[in-house]
């Protein structure tokens, strides 16, 4: 039997409650209160008891905990924006706390570095083939890493710092950044280049650099590190004809990288792309070989398949 139409969980955060709840409170039938939301309320009764109750008639439940019978039962639920976020921090702080996951209570920023690495790179990968279900299981990943990060820095003896005090920061950040938006207007912006180009003159300003690759990250990937530095330097002033022209193949690799990003190009994407077309042509001759009985790799058979 199904839940009624009008049944509903609200999932409360401190004192706020999401403005699409109000109609529902206002025409359920019963209301009840479950998590750390005030009990004076009207307490919520057994789960069975909870259950059948809400199908009856339009049941509401405020609740701070999602660990509810009527979820489980298919209850919609009615959040406010960025309470999945918090959410999302306490799951992270239990399993990191006293009682919660042993192998999430001994990691380290060093032990989670390369996660990191490879959630960012599945991440790219959703994002080229366009997989939206992929894309947003893969954006989880990556926030896990920052919730993962934060959460073992509150630990630090020296330094501690807080996922809240990272938000904080990045708002502070973002804020300042759009001046044209939030400061009543920037004449230095008049669309998406001249943003771009003053959001790296106010970072200059608020990190005092000296140099216009400061701040550059030097041990991201080598081609991504030649077009950044390239994009950095062009920024600053320096004509593109005076890039170093040489013949070993590092810095051959560097004049390409750099040249592209100067042209309006991705290095990086390209040579992914390029890399992608290259594995698909390797699937498709290993395929043409095998169906011909041809499974030995040998020179001949390659260059028999390959397209």
């Amino acid at each position: 039997m199904t839940l009624h139409a009008g049944t509903f969980v609200v999932l409360v955060r401190g004192d706020t409650v999401p403005a699409a709840a109000v109609a529902k409170l206002r025409s359920a039938a019963r209301v009840y209160v479950a998590g750390d939301v005030d009990p004076s309320l009207g307490d919520a009764p057994a789960p069975s008891t909870l259950v059948d109750e809400a199908r009856a008639a339009a049941v509401v439940l405020l609740t701070s905990d999602l660990d509810s019978p009527l979820v489980a039962a298919g209850a919609p639920v009615l959040a406010a924006p960025g309470s999945g976020l918090v959410a999302a921090a306490r799951v992270m702080d239990r399993l990191r706390s006293p009682g919660g996951c042993p192998w999430d209570a001994e990691q380290t920023h060093d032990s989670l570095r390369q996660y990191l690495v490879e959630e960012c790179f599945e991440l790219l990968e959703a994002i080229e083939e366009g997989d939206r279900a992929a894309l947003r299981e893969e954006l989880g990943d990556v926030l896990l890493q920052v919730l993962f990060h934060a959460r073992v820095a509150e630990e630090d003896a020296d330094d501690p710092f807080t996922i809240d005090d990272v938000a904080g920061e990045l708002v502070a950040k973002l804020v300042s950044r759009h001046p044209h938006v939030f400061a009543g207007g920037d004449p230095a912006v008049r669309d998406a280049t001249t943003q771009q180009q003053r959001w790296e003159e106010l970072k200059q300003q608020e990190k005092r650099r000296e140099s216009s690759v400061d701040g550059v990250a030097m041990g991201q990937p080598a081609l991504a590190l030649a077009a950044k530095l390239a994009q950095r330097t062009a920024r600053a002033g320096l004509p593109g004809d005076l890039l170093p022209k040489h013949d070993d193949l590092g810095a051959r690799l560097f004049d390409l990288a750099a040249l592209a990003k100067l042209a309006g190009q991705d290095p990086e994407a390209e040579l992914r792309a390029a890399a992608r077309r290259f594995a698909a042509q390797v699937r498709a001759a290993e395929k043409a070989a095998k169906e011909a009985g041809e499974e030995a790799k040998s020179h001949e058979t390659w260059r028999k398949y390959w397209q």
